[in-house]
């Protein structure tokens, strides 16, 4: 399976320009825990960083400064790690384990936002594909049984 096959396509969107207040309540309305960092590139948008929550609590909120003054660009730190739709979950689980990340966006050939992989998607593509592992070997059980009775 791809990671165009599996990411969420409705993927919201700041800018490095974007005020962190508002970032945050982007996040709220539309219950999700991280924002593409996006920028224009002709008629497309290409993802240049991911702001999460833990962003904004981490390096925001404990650090007792204003988000009121603050820029999405300004809190938006680390480098951005992203996967091509044709890339499989394999990759995609690779790239996640060796980076330490819990979300990927997912470009397509020219670079432009094509999607979002969180763990939590691949977790529900390997818990299918064990689903179907027990299936099979349950099935393989019964064949024997009726086989050799």
């Amino acid at each position: 399976m791809k990671a165009g096959e599996i990411c969420n396509r409705e993927v919201v969107v700041a800018y490095r320009d974007m005020n962190l207040v508002d970032a945050a309540n982007l996040m709220r309305e539309f219950h999700v825990g991280s924002l593409v960092v996006v920028v224009d590139r002709l008629s497309e948008r290409v993802p240049v960083g991911l702001l999460t929550d833990r962003d904004i609590a981490v390096a925001v909120v404990a650090k007792e400064l204003d988000p009121r003054k603050l820029s999405v660009g300004e809190v938006t730190a680390g480098e951005l790690h992203t996967v091509r739709e044709n890339d499989s979950v394999t990759d995609v689980l690779r790239l996640m384990r060796e980076h330490g990340v819990r979300r990927v966006p997912v470009i397509t050939h020219s670079g432009a936002l094509a999607g979002i992989v969180t763990i939590d998607d691949v977790l529900d593509i390997v818990a299918e594909e064990l689903g179907d592992v027990v299936h099979a070997v349950a099935r393989e059980r019964v064949r024997e049984t009726h086989a050799r009775p």
